[in-house]
């Protein structure tokens, strides 16, 4: 499914080499009017080839709002926005040897052969840009709420370059820890049993493509307590539902699947053994750039289940953020 939430639903399409990808926004409460300039800034933080430490894919990101927007607000309609892609190399993908550790198999599987491999298709990174715009339009609906995410592991280490820019000297990799701390959250969001905070949010943190594992407030340490003990820490969720105090999470992503050395494979072709050297650009570490996804993918959770809850946003209530 292409499709997230109840209230604040989104819709991505597109694949990483196609001539753009997009979402589709419904929900949107009419007369709302985003700070496009902010969602650039937002877009800017994920964009790909700004460093050595990221893809030299340089793609701008820049995002064309092509319908639900009228006179720079919105009309209450389903808001489609498109990014374009301007620098693709497909020429890099083979199709019928699959990158291990990517989808490249399960999704030649599923789909019978007709998926775009080229880049992951629909399963490539690059769909999470369109979700950093809407979570940058969904922080601007919850502005009291502060949303701050950040890596404090890289390779089992605390963050450094140098681990990263070693695992792409050898052709290899990295995966690594962000936490995300959420303020600001009125008590009382959630709606128990399947619409839980630890839910929403899980649901979207595990469509971020090498999110491997989610854990909450204290998450396995409490496993280590006793009641005692469990009792007087400062939950940020109980029962599914919000405190009123931060919110704290952390993901685990795995290490990019695309590394430059040597590995074994099949061809699918004729099901004998092959071997690949992944050729293309890629991250030697997508933790850095994952920091606003993650965060997004919060934001818009969150939003979606603060209109659910019928509580008010920024556009509908203002004098309450006074």
């Amino acid at each position: 499914m292409n499709t997230y939430g109840k209230t604040f639903r989104l819709s991505i399409f597109g694949e990483s080499h196609g001539p753009a990808v997009g979402i589709v926004i419904d929900g949107l409460p009419p007369g709302f009017a985003p700070d496009m300039g902010e969602a650039a800034r937002e877009m800017s933080r994920r964009a790909p080839g700004q460093s050595a430490l990221s893809t030299p894919r340089a793609e701008a990101d820049a995002v064309e709002v092509v319908s639900g927007l009228f006179e720079g607000k919105t009309t209450g309609a389903p808001l489609c926005a498109m990014i374009r892609s301007t620098n693709t190399q497909s020429e890099d993908y083979q199709k019928n040897l699959p990158r291990p550790g990517h989808v490249d198999y399960t999704a030649h599987i599923k789909y019978k052969g007709f998926s775009d491999y080229r880049g992951g298709g629909h399963f490539s990174g690059r769909l999470t840009a369109p979700l950093v715009f809407a979570g940058a339009l969904a922080k601007q609906l919850m502005p009291n709420v502060k949303i701050k995410a950040q890596p404090i592991l890289i390779g089992g280490k605390p963050p450094s370059e140098e681990t990263i820019l070693s695992a792409k000297a050898d052709g290899d990799s990295v995966g690594g820890v962000i936490e995300c701390a959420v303020d600001g959250l009125p008590a009382g969001l959630g709606e128990p049993f399947f619409g839980s905070v630890e839910s929403c949010l899980s649901a979207l943190l595990f469509s971020i493509p090498a999110v491997k594992a989610v854990e909450f407030d204290y998450g396995f340490k409490l496993a280590d307590m006793r009641g005692s003990q469990s009792n007087k820490t400062p939950f940020g969720i109980l029962g599914g539902i919000t405190t009123g105090r931060p919110l704290k999470f952390t993901v685990a992503i795995k290490p990019t699947p695309s590394i430059a050395m040597e590995q074994d494979t099949v061809d699918l072709a004729t099901n004998q053994p092959a071997k690949i050297t992944v050729a293309g650009r890629h991250d030697p570490c997508i933790v850095p750039r994952a920091v606003p996804v993650v965060e997004a993918a919060a934001a818009i959770g969150l939003l979606d289940l603060w209109l659910t809850g019928g509580f008010s946003t920024a556009m509908v209530t203002t004098e309450i953020y006074a």
